[in-house]
């Protein structure tokens, strides 16, 4: 009985001290829990602080908009094709490109007249072999070049007027006597600057050209693999008159660059993955543009005749606005397929080592960043061959700016009008407009509001040229005015 009465005490002892420790630990919580609770209401939430919409804020990340405008985009686009396919049908004919070409026999000279092109490629060569010989003097052998030039783009303009071929035909052959005429500009142009040097630093005997080596030929193996495969190649230089050769000539002839030299870049070889990648992305884009001409610019242009005809300015308006979206989504397309892949794949099977075809335009912030960005090869040759010399002949940067968009209007309309054989100069004032229009976006439009000027005067200005060509054209082929009356004493 004793033993129970002490355990009894002792398990009541005990039992005490565990309750004590759970009330301490109980009213250390409570302590702890109305200390968080007194500085969770008295912590500030409220500081001084701008809206992030608000310029102040210095915020900047829009990603989600972007995301968000290109998902309106993306559905908006989809609407108006799945219009286009309820309201016309699949209008898409591959084929019907191939026969254009091959059943149309007015087609055909335009390969003839691409392959006459030669003709004043060795004409150019030939006299500077000349000049260089001295059977020829300076003034006369720069009238025969003159001369030469002006053939260079006369004699096909000629040819079109004259045999009348498709109008796609006669653009591609234009183009390529317009690239031969720049290119052969720039190969007199530096030609006549190296031989005044080699005449006036009394040389007169120059070394045959050696074959390109790599790095490391001369024994040096370790030297010549890590070059190779770091994309070195090292050449023996070119000099003049060592570069007067019918091979250096036709090679800058094929190199994707309008800007001649004595010694090009080059790559060690020909990466035939990367060549592969740009082979099917120039078929595929290709293909794309084509059928969405056909289903998509075809129809619109098609509808767009009678209110340009009739001077419905509303409803041209209207037209100009729904041809925009699909005409700049096939430029962009176009800028692709151009710029990226032709030129690199031109590139890539010469072996030219600067692909610097195009810089980033889309950010352009004012009209001349714009045109100094977006086609680096015509930008190059500009301030080459017209801009800097105009400089240094004490000329105005005002006067050689508005030189260079004068020559690039001459270039767009002689593009255009000839192979359509009408002359209405909307091509011409659009770029001549383009001087005012840079002058006014750097005064009054900057950063963000500028690049959006630009991207307006790209949607908006080519589809409005577009259909007043295509205005012209109706007019003039398919219209019978009455008589007495031509398209422009008719009001048209």
């Amino acid at each position: 009985m004793a033993t129970t009465a002490e355990e009894r005490k002792l398990l009541h002892r005990r039992t005490k001290s565990t309750s004590s420790v759970e009330d301490r630990e109980k009213i250390k919580k409570q302590k702890e829990a109305e200390k968080d609770r007194r500085e969770f209401y008295e912590k500030p939430i409220h500081f001084p602080s701008e809206s992030l919409f608000s310029t102040g804020s210095g915020y900047n990340n829009y990603r989600g908009v972007l995301n968000l405008c290109i998902v309106l985009l993306v559905l908006t686009t989809s609407r108006v094709a799945l219009e286009n396919l309820i309201k016309y049908g699949i209008l898409i004919d591959p084929v019907s490109w191939v026969t254009i070409f091959v059943a149309d026999p007015y087609n055909w000279p335009c390969v003839i007249l691409i392959a006459c092109s030669n003709i004043f490629i060795l004409a150019s060569f030939q006299l500077e072999i000349w000049l260089l010989k001295g059977w020829v003097s300076e003034p006369v052998g720069r009238a025969m070049h003159v001369v030469n030039c002006a053939a260079i783009l006369v004699f096909p303009a000629t040819v079109v007027l004259t045999v009348e071929p498709g109008p796609a035909g006669a653009s591609y052959a234009l183009f390529v006597y317009t690239c031969v005429f720049l290119k052969t500009v720039s190969y007199i142009a530096t030609n006549h600057w190296l031989r005044y040097q080699y005449k006036s630093s009394g040389q007169r005997k120059g070394g045959r050209r050696k074959p390109t080596k790599s790095v490391g030929d001369a024994g040096d193996a370790n030297g010549t693999a890590q070059n190779l495969a770091n994309g070195k190649l090292e050449t023996q230089l070119v000099t003049y008159p060592d570069n007067l050769a019918l091979k250096d000539l036709y090679y800058f002839m094929l190199f994707p660059t309008l800007c001649y030299e004595l010694n090009f870049p080059r790559t060690p070889r020909i990466r035939k993955r990367f060549l592969l990648k740009r082979l099917a992305e120039m078929f595929m884009l290709l293909q794309l543009m084509l059928g969405l001409i056909q289903q998509w610019i075809a129809p619109l242009l098609h509808n767009a005749i009678k209110p340009f005809v009739d001077m419905d300015l509303p409803m041209m308006v209207e037209r100009i606005m729904k041809l925009a979206i699909p005409n700049h989504f096939i430029w962009l397309i176009f800028f692709y397929w151009f710029f990226h892949s032709n030129l690199n794949v031109l590139a890539e099977i010469t072996q030219f080592a600067d692909r610097t075809f195009y810089r980033d335009w889309w950010n352009s912030e004012s009209v001349q960043y714009f045109w100094s960005n977006w086609n680096i090869p015509v930008y190059r040759w500009c301030k080459r061959h017209l801009y800097q010399p105009l400089m240094r002949r004490g000329y105005s940067r005002m006067f050689g700016q508005i030189c260079v968009f004068a020559t690039s209007a001459f270039f767009h309309e002689y593009l255009v009008s000839v192979p359509l054989r009408m002359f209405r100069w909307w091509a011409f004032m659009g770029m001549l407009m383009q001087v005012p229009f840079a002058v006014f976006v750097s005064k009054f439009l900057t950063g963000p509001y500028g690049n959006m000027a630009v991207w307006v005067s790209l949607i908006v200005g080519q589809p409005f040229a577009i259909l007043m060509y295509l205005h012209d054209y109706y007019v003039i082929n398919h219209l019978q005015l009455p008589a007495g009356q031509n398209i422009t004493t008719a009001g048209l």
